[in-house]
């Protein structure tokens, strides 16, 4: 049985069993390529539903897209070259969105995550959300202003701040030049809908036309998507406040009752040790990844060897040293299928699977692969079932080399041959430098009587 840390408690809870579990994850805002940072979270949930899964439980999991609302303002959106480009050309803000849109799927397809039965976007549910605020007006939850937005009424909702630990009676007003909006009864009501004529706007019951708040959209998808009993929804630690504590109040306060069972939130990635973002130049892409060479999936691998809600700083040599052990696990497994077929090592599958259940222990059970892969009183055929079982859930395609043609990377041929010279003069000290060198490349070097052998 999975068990996870869940925010709102402050403990590692179970996860109910079932024939089905609903799951819910916030989703991107499409006007910008996402970052390796954002995709750490998106690991997060699909890690979740490959455990769940190899347990036998249908998943039924829905992630939106932020096509619209806190974002989309020129000034916000920013100064992307597809951006300007787009603008120039007059094309509406939603071809910007789609473009985004796609290489955000892209991105997703190469870090092997698996694609959710539902991905919403939020110009296709406005409808949604307006429904959603009409009810939670006529609840007397929120409240119409003379040019047509809506607020939340926070004070309506007494358990607000379970989430982030930000008690409604201990929030100070914001720090903005015009001071709190005198449109708010509480200066820590939100908006739910925003008055405005700008491109992406619409009409409503109340009058005036706007568009709807960030928060809004998640609680109208995932009412209308998975129903009002989620059993989990995941997003990163940065979402917790306000975002999270938002919609729960706006879910809640709607359903008459608590609608998410579990909130699991990733931790902050930071690289080189700064925090990833635009506003500090410290942005990587997966595209950068491969442009340096590296596998995609080296990414994440990389993530998994630290837990998902402690801090991680990922650098290129931890990224360059993950696509090394990935290249070597794909060899050794390849190598590994050509031994006769043995049963799975049930101690090695069982402590994997044990790590998995822990609250997602990802790096102990890394720790189980390496072991195995070293013991040679287990059968190659057996470490090659063992292996591909476990990557069921680290999904790190280690099946992939499996009846390929070898070929060396770049460089270890002139090693080799350097290797053998130095092995026919007896200058070993030489000979173990260029194994150590060729095994950095991936390429595994035996020595027998016939001369030396690489995999």
């Amino acid at each position: 049985m999975l068990r996870i840390y869940d925010t709102r408690t402050r403990q590692v809870e179970d996860i109910p069993q079932a024939r089905a579990l609903r799951m819910y994850t916030c989703g991107p805002t499409v006007y910008r390529y996402a970052h390796v940072g954002n995709l750490r979270s998106y690991l997060l949930s699909d890690l979740i539903r490959r455990i769940l899964e190899r347990q036998r439980v249908r998943m039924v999991v829905c992630q939106n897209i932020t096509d619209v609302g806190h974002l989309v303002d020129d000034a916000e959106i920013g100064e992307d070259k597809i951006v300007v480009q787009a603008r120039e050309e007059g094309r509406p803000t939603l071809d910007i969105a789609r473009f985004y849109e796609d290489a955000f799927r892209r991105d997703t397809a190469a870090l092997n995550l698996r694609p959710p039965e539902h991905t919403p976007r939020a110009t296709e549910a406005i409808d949604l959300m307006i429904e959603l605020i009409a009810k939670l007006i006529e609840k007397g939850h929120a409240y119409t202003v003379p040019d047509g937005s809506v607020f939340f009424a926070a004070e309506s909702f007494p358990s607000y701040g379970e989430i982030s630990g930000n008690r409604l009676d201990a929030l100070k007003p914001g720090h903005r030049v015009e001071g709190v909006d005198p449109r708010k009864r509480f200066h820590a009501d939100w908006a739910l809908w925003k008055h405005s004529h700008r491109e992406l706007a619409w009409d409503t019951p109340w009058g005036g036309r706007g568009f709807p708040g960030w928060h809004v959209e998640c609680s109208a998808m995932s009412l209308r998507y998975l129903g009002e009993h989620i059993d989990i929804h995941t997003g990163g630690i940065d979402l917790r406040f306000p975002h999270h504590e938002d919609e729960r109040a706006q879910s809640d306060s709607a359903a008459g009752h608590e609608v998410v069972r579990r909130w699991v939130h990733g931790e902050h990635l930071l690289f080189d040790g700064r925090k990833m973002a635009k506003s500090t130049g410290n942005v990587v892409l997966l595209a950068d990844v491969a442009d340096e060479g590296l596998d995609p999936l080296a990414v994440r691998l990389a993530f998994m060897e630290h837990r998902y809600r402690h801090q991680m700083n990922l650098t290129w040599d931890t990224l360059r040293a993950a696509d090394r052990t990935l290249r070597r696990w794909r060899a050794r497994v390849a190598e590994w299928a050509e031994s006769p077929s043995a049963p799975l090592d049930q101690t090695a599958v069982r402590q994997a699977e044990a790590a998995f259940d822990d609250d997602i222990d990802t790096p102990a059970a890394l720790r189980v692969l390496r072991e195995l892969e070293r013991d040679e009183s287990v059968a190659p055929g057996s470490k090659f079932e063992s292996f591909l079982h476990i990557d069921h859930v680290l999904g790190l395609d280690l099946s992939s080399e499996i009846g390929r043609v070898r070929v060396l990377p770049a460089g270890a041929a002139e090693l080799l041959e350097q290797r053998a010279r130095a092995r026919q003069e007896c200058d070993w000290a030489a000979a173990d430098r260029l194994r150590d060198d060729l095994a950095a490349l991936g390429v595994k070097v035996a020595d027998t009587p016939d001369g030396q052998t690489w995999t």
